[in-house]
């Protein structure tokens, strides 16, 4: 199967030509966040415990990405010295101590491609946790087949919807303790220098300090939805294909509104099955009858269908092929984002 990295896809778009202290800084730091705080391998482990398969399967992902059959070996071995006879001994590192190891590894050829790399296990890591959240989340919650022990001092069992909220918090705590993590990786990449943010699975560029807190964090927070994910899946196309200069990625964004758009009208149940493009959907946001936006952004929304999106959805032919300029893109971007994060606010 394949998975998308972070090395891949910025294979064209130069970080680092040098390492320095604030880049070995930066990977022991994002090394002990995954090691100490999103999943730890505590020594007492056993084979199929959570964190031997998330370090297993983490470990296994990225070497095959990076055509490796592994990242560090598996066993040490080294020769000791008993009653004056050699003496072959080994160690087996598990699953954490591999990636630890090659992680911080020194640094021998290019430099760009080994950072690079390395912010892959960081991002792999990150998103595997992130799953393994979304799964926990989306459990029905179970009565336990046993009630539970009385608590001290109380006289009387606790009712089902007690247990029902003692779970609920416990996945709260789970979902804001990962939350500290990103914001702590996150604050790690600013103080490398490094212009990255991770997001919803994925470590991508940032270009603006100011958009980036005002508009793409508020994002990516609203689209981690499930029901969002073709929304969050084209909008890290649209931001992919502008950092690595690839062909289009305004198309990408519009795809991401086109999306929303139709998401929302389905939830409000104004989809009628007639519809025959974005438009059909953007009248039902400005019906009179839904009040969903009004006239003159319903306008808005036509004209940025209609100069960026539809040029870059049909070929061209024999006329010259559509672009936008770096400024133009960014701007497409933008408004692809702060309409998404505006519509969702409104429902």
């Amino acid at each position: 199967m394949l998975i998308d990295i972070f090395a891949r896809r910025y294979e064209g778009a130069p970080l680092r030509d040098a390492f320095e202290e604030r880049d070995r800084r930066l990977l022991v730091q994002a090394t002990r966040i995954l090691n100490e705080d999103v999943c730890p391998y505590p020594k007492e482990a056993k084979n199929g415990s959570v964190p031997e398969k998330f370090w297993t399967a983490l470990h296994s992902r990225l070497s095959r990405e990076l055509g490796l059959t592994e990242l560090a070996p598996q066993w040490v071995f080294w020769t000791s010295k008993w009653n004056g006879n050699d003496v072959q001994q080994s160690y087996q590192n598990n699953a954490s101590e591999r990636c630890e190891k090659w992680m911080l590894a020194a640094s021998t050829g290019d430099v760009d491609r080994h950072i690079k790399e390395r912010l892959s296990l960081v991002e792999l890591g990150f998103r595997q946790r992130e799953e393994d959240i979304a799964v926990i989340m989306a459990e029905p919650i179970k009565s336990p087949k046993q009630p539970p022990l009385p608590v001290a001092g109380v006289g009387r069992l606790p009712m089902a919807s007690d247990f029902g909220e003692q779970i609920r918090q416990m996945r709260s705590g789970i979902a804001d303790a990962f939350r500290q993590n990103v914001e702590e990786l996150n604050a790690r990449f600013r103080q490398a220098g490094f212009p990255l943010h991770y997001h919803n699975g994925f470590i991508q560029v940032l270009t603006d300090e100011l958009v980036q807190t005002n508009v793409e964090n508020p994002f990516w927070t609203l689209v981690a939805e499930p029901r969002w994910v073709n929304v969050d899946t084209d909008m890290k196309e649209a931001l992919d294909l502008r950092d690595s200069d690839g062909r289009d990625p305004s198309f990408y964004a519009a795809r991401s509104l086109e999306s929303a758009i139709k998401i929302i009208c389905g939830l409000k149940g104004w989809t009628t099955g007639k519809e025959r493009g974005a438009y059909n959907f953007i009248d039902h946001l400005g019906a009179k009858k839904n009040a969903f936006i009004d006239t003159w952004e319903v306008t808005s929304l036509k004209e940025f269908f209609t100069h960026v999106r539809n040029p870059f959805g049909h070929g061209p032919g024999s006329e010259t092929m559509p672009g936008l300029t770096r400024q133009q893109t960014e701007w497409a971007i933008e408004f692809s984002m702060s309409w998404i994060k505006s519509l969702i606010r409104r429902l």
